[in-house]
C-alpha cells in the first residue's frame, strides 16, 4: 500500500488485502465510513493498481473497483461504484458513477472551495 501520511479515513474503510500493493491514495484525501477499494477480480484474474489522487474525497460506503484512476481534486458521492477512471477536478455519483460535474476545485480532504466553484459556475 502507497498511502500518504496526511490521508484520513474512517476505520470502517476496507482496503483490498489480495493485491495491498496495489492501493495508492494521494496526500490530503479522505475515505469515508465503509468505503471500499478494489485492486483484484478474481473471476478475472487480475490483481491492478487503483489510484486515488491528492485531495479527494471518498463518500461513505462508495466502492472503487480494480483498476479506476481517480485524479486529483475529485468528490465521489456516497454508495458510488466507480468503473472508469475519473478525470481531475469531477464530482461523480451514481451507479455506475458519471461526472456530475467538471473542472470545480477542492481544498484539502475534498473540501469545496467556494471561490472555485464561483470561477467554474461563471465559465458555465
Amino acid at each position: 500500500m502507497d498511502i500518504h501520511p496526511t490521508v484520513e479515513m474512517s476505520l470502517s474503510a476496507h482496503f483490498d488485502r489480495t493485491h495491498p500493493g496495489g492501493i495508492h491514495v494521494g496526500a490530503r484525501s479522505y475515505i469515508a465510513f465503509g468505503a471500499r477499494i478494489l485492486t483484484h477480480d478474481m473471476t478475472r484474474r487480475m490483481k491492478v493498481d487503483t489510484r486515488i489522487g491528492e485531495n479527494c474525497f471518498i463518500g461513505g460506503r462508495a466502492i472503487i473497483l480494480p483498476g479506476v484512476h481517480i485524479g486529483d481534486q475529485c468528490l465521489i458521492g456516497a454508495g458510488a461504484v466507480v468503473t472508469r477512471d475519473v478525470p481531475p477536478g469531477s464530482i461523480v455519483a451514481g451507479n455506475p458513477a458519471r461526472v456530475l460535474r467538471s473542472g470545480v476545485r477542492l481544498l484539502s480532504y475534498g473540501r469545496l472551495d467556494p471561490e472555485g466553484q464561483a470561477m467554474s459556475q461563471a465559465a458555465e
